[in-house]
């Protein structure tokens, strides 16, 4: 096997794959973490190619819709789990990749079903998403649906549902707004280091490929709703809670993953601004938004 090292918001992974499989081939979108680093590292994937194992033995959690892909999740006693990661419906469903996760994802094992190229990349990417947002649940480290603009050395987070339009505000700022450069569209990672909210670009950015290893100091986070009007308010921290918990990779049944969450939430409120924004796709849209969040 072949192994390689990323870095990615700080933290250090390794993935080891079969002499089949070229890092670069199957996972492009991490080639700008990559790191030769030396130290412990948050996870260990080993990747195998093969027949999906037989989880029927397995306590099943639940079938779920992750961006119309369904994942189905199964663990046992010993707190192991299960992963049975398929393609979205639209393209036919088919079962991509099985990850089995131990130790509190610090040991994962990953079996490629798939038999095209593309179906590897989906799966392995899914699994690296999932191993890591779980095994740094309990390490003040989000993985946040999320769209990120940066300007001035700060980024911009928006939040909101699948369609809503956080990709679209994104892209408004950019034309709008001298000097802003977009950090991530999809999945970046948020941080608290030494007092301060961070964020981070991932390998994870959805359909967008804007893969940057970069951070920045957190400047606001803003909740996108789509209204006839374009309105801005701060929210209250009750309300920023139950706002920015369903927009966090998490597990809600697994009281390590959600409690860290929960508490890593706690801690970034404390120190940084939340919005609620009504808008429509408009140019205003942003000079509202960007007079409210530069106020804070």
């Amino acid at each position: 096997m072949n192994s390689a090292r990323f870095k990615v918001a700080e933290h250090l992974l390794e993935v080891r794959l079969p002499d089949t499989l070229i890092t670069t081939d199957i996972i492009p979108s991490f080639s700008p973490f990559v790191c030769e680093e030396e130290g412990d590292v948050l996870f260990t994937m080993t990747v195998t190619e093969g027949l999906a194992p037989d989880f029927s033995a397995w306590e099943e959690v639940g079938q779920f819709d992750c961006g119309g892909a369904n994942h189905g999740v199964y663990r046992k006693a010993d707190g192991s789990y299960a992963f049975e990661i398929s393609l979205p419906d639209c393209e036919g469903g088919a079962l991509s990749c099985c990850m089995i996760a131990y130790d509190d994802f610090r040991r994962c094992e990953a079996v490629l079903t798939g038999r095209e190229q593309s179906q590897h990349r989906f799966g392995l990417n899914n699994a690296l998403m999932m191993a890591y947002a779980f095994a740094a649940a309990e390490q003040d480290t989000l993985l946040v649906h999320a769209s990120v603009i940066r300007h001035e050395g700060k980024g911009y987070l928006f939040t909101a549902p699948s369609g809503t339009g956080k990709s679209t505000h994104t892209w408004l700022w950019h034309k709008y707004i001298p000097g802003c450069d977009l950090m991530n569209d999809d999945n970046p990672v948020v941080r608290i280091v030494a007092g301060e909210t961070r964020i981070y670009g991932s390998p994870w950015s959805g359909k967008t490929p804007c893969y940057r290893n970069i951070w920045a100091p957190v400047g606001a986070i803003t909740r996108i709703e789509q209204k006839p009007e374009n309105t801005i308010r701060r929210m209250a921290p009750v309300e920023a809670f139950a706002t920015l918990l369903p927009a966090v990779s998490s597990m809600k049944w697994d009281r390590r993953v959600y409690n860290g969450i929960c508490q890593t939430i706690s801690q970034l409120l404390a120190i940084t601004p939340v919005f609620w924004l009504g808008c429509r796709p408009d140019e205003e849209a942003v000079r509202v938004c960007f007079a409210g969040v530069k106020a804070s």
